[in-house]
């Protein structure tokens, strides 16, 4: 059985085990570089200053994956906006575990007051795409070669969800 819960400090090597893998193998986070468990830390600290939620989904002592939402741009103008982020163990993925976390998310997106939820998805991720629109999120941009990882060119996809 799936529960998904809200993380604590412990759940950072976990955590940080799922980002790197996803920096190192995938195109769903464009940093080229994996990540430290110091960088971690400053990043879950942050998180809880701000109040944004980061959620685990555990099962029988393991990290599946985790999903939490972030300022959207820095300008008070955009202080009812967040966007968010699933990371999926490789393993688990396709088990219906970022099912569980998405609309965990929306719900403690909807407890802040939240107005809108933007996903950037790389516009090849047909899975993440398909995820965002089975909870509501229609496509609103699509920005043309705007990253670059892996020697090739990538487009990005903007999703939002108005709650």
């Amino acid at each position: 059985m799936v529960t998904v819960r809200n993380a604590t400090e412990e759940d950072l090597p976990a955590m940080l085990e799922i980002y790197n893998e996803i920096i190192l193998n995938t195109l769903a986070v464009w940093h080229e570089q994996a990540h430290t468990l110091a960088m971690r830390k400053e990043w879950f600290a942050l998180k809880k200053e701000q109040g944004f939620p980061v959620l685990v989904a555990e099962s029988q002592g393991v990290i599946l994956g985790f999903a939490t939402i972030a300022t959207f741009r820095p300008w008070s103008g955009f202080r009812f906006t967040v966007e968010n982020s699933v990371y999926v163990r490789p393993e688990n993925r396709g088990q219906g575990v970022a099912k569980l976390l998405l609309p965990a998310l929306i719900d403690a997106a909807k407890q802040l007051n939240i107005h809108a939820i933007v996903a950037g998805i790389e516009a090849t991720n047909d899975i993440s795409i398909a995820l965002h629109e089975k909870f509501g999120f229609i496509e609103v941009a699509h920005f043309k070669e705007v990253g670059f990882k892996f020697g090739r060119w990538m487009d990005l996809k903007f999703m939002q969800l108005t709650l």
